[in-house]
């Protein structure tokens, strides 16, 4: 990662350029055009969003000319616009993953199903994709990932994201030989399960972002999506479902995550966390067997141990993306992938009491909230993946608020991509 400049810079010597296709210019798609048209060697060739208008402005914020821009819903055209050098901005995300002259796909839409489209277009298109959108990773990234390997090809998470950047500090800890206890991440919001569209729509409107995006956040789902995330690329597990989600510092941390026999809160060793108070950063708590090692990490002023915590104060979301573009491309690469398949699930709980003929909206809305439990007690209790809920999925059975809701409580009125995608995963994994 460390040489990714260098390389960068010696394509664009050479002529050439990495051509990444785009589906989502919101505001994390908007940041990641900006970001990437300072950058030497690589360009977002296209984007597709629902509003073109999106798009459009995406690249204009970013500098790019208006007569270097073409809108277009025609690939044959799209294509040899890219071949003259220009933009392309459409409202056809199928367009993007069928363009010969892009090379990474980057998803950035954040929705569940259209994510898992987008992958599915994108390996069958023969194209690395990038993902931004880790609700749909959760449901269905170990068949995206096993099929992207068998296709040779890259399937993967994006650095800047927090469990992209955990994975940096676990293969870091990892690789010199340290005990990883435990992985997590900051919450910078009280967690409140019932936070609605109605309740976030002023802060929303403040901070410019989706009511829907910040109920997200207040929820916990955010939270608990992103350490299945790290989960399923760890192996770790949460310690109890939904994790212990203490309020502390950074200092207070390497105490905290001990065994309850040493003093801790902790009932097993490798484990997913979130803890409120140390947002936005990320974590690793380390320790070793080696007198030696923890004698140099006390001279470091790493602390007393026998926990150490390694702790990056930061993460740029898409701003990072292009590393794990440029990763993909040059090394063929993955910044965070599912390598222990589904080890957890973040399942559906109801966010009201829910009556047979009420429809599931969707992440963020006003029926259901996630929670992280092991994928053990994910096939125990017949629990519902979050990333399939939608205005397709209908109660049958009343479910109370604060209970889960499991596959007996609901029927599905149409079978999209990650229902079918999961489907195929259920059926391979018994």
């Amino acid at each position: 990662m460390l040489n990714m400049n260098r390389k960068l810079a010696q394509l664009e010597k050479q002529g050439g350029k990495i051509r990444v296709g785009l589906v989502g210019a919101g505001q994390m798609g908007r940041g990641m055009i900006s970001q990437i048209e300072g950058m030497k060697g690589m360009q977002v060739v296209a984007t597709a969003d629902i509003q073109p208008e999106n798009g459009v402005n995406a690249y204009h914020n970013a500098g790019v000319p208006t007569n270097q821009l073409l809108q277009t819903n025609d690939v044959d055209k799209a294509d040899q616009a890219i071949a003259q050098g220009k933009v392309v901005v459409s409202s056809d995300a199928s367009l993007i993953t069928n363009l010969d002259h892009v090379d990474v796909i980057v998803d950035a839409t954040g929705v569940p199903d259209i994510g898992a489209k987008i992958a599915w277009d994108s390996i069958m298109n023969r194209k690395h994709i990038v993902m931004l959108n880790a609700e749909a990773d959760v449901t269905v990234g170990p068949i995206l990932h096993q099929m992207a390997q068998a296709a040779g090809l890259v399937y993967t998470g994006t650095l800047g994201d927090e469990p992209g950047c955990i994975m940096e500090l676990h293969d870091f800890a990892d690789s010199l030989g340290f005990e990883v206890v435990a992985l997590g991440k900051g919450k910078n919001n009280p967690l409140n399960f019932f936070s609605n569209p109605d309740t976030t729509r002023e802060k929303a409107l403040q901070k410019g972002s989706s009511p829907k995006m910040i109920a997200s956040f207040e929820d916990g789902t955010k939270t608990m999506v992103e350490m299945t995330c790290v989960a399923n690329a760890t192996g770790f597990i949460p310690d109890i479902p939904g994790m212990h989600g203490i309020t502390a510092t950074v200092k207070e941390l390497p105490d905290l995550y001990r065994l309850k026999e040493e003093g801790g809160i902790l009932g097993q060793k490798k484990i997913v966390e979130f803890v409120n108070g140390i947002a936005p950063g990320v974590f690793a708590i380390v320790t070793s067997d080696k007198k030696e090692v923890h004698h140099e990490m006390k001279y470091l002023s790493m602390g007393d141990g026998p926990n150490y915590i390694l702790y990056r104060p930061y993460h740029l979301c898409s701003l990072e993306t292009p590393l794990s573009v440029a990763k993909a491309y040059f090394d063929n690469e993955a910044t965070i992938v599912p390598h222990y398949g589904s080890v957890a699930e973040t399942v559906a709980i109801a966010k009201k009491d829910l009556q047979p003929g009420d429809a599931l909206d969707s992440i963020g809305g006003f029926t259901a909230f996630g929670r992280i439990v092991t994928a053990e007690d994910q096939r125990k209790w017949n629990a519902l993946p979050l990333g399939l809920i939608g205005p397709h999925v209908r109660v049958i059975k009343a479910v109370k608020q604060g209970e889960y809701i499991t596959y007996d409580d609901v029927e599905f009125t149409q079978q999209n991509t990650i229902y079918r995608l999961r489907s195929m995963m259920d059926v391979l994994a018994k």
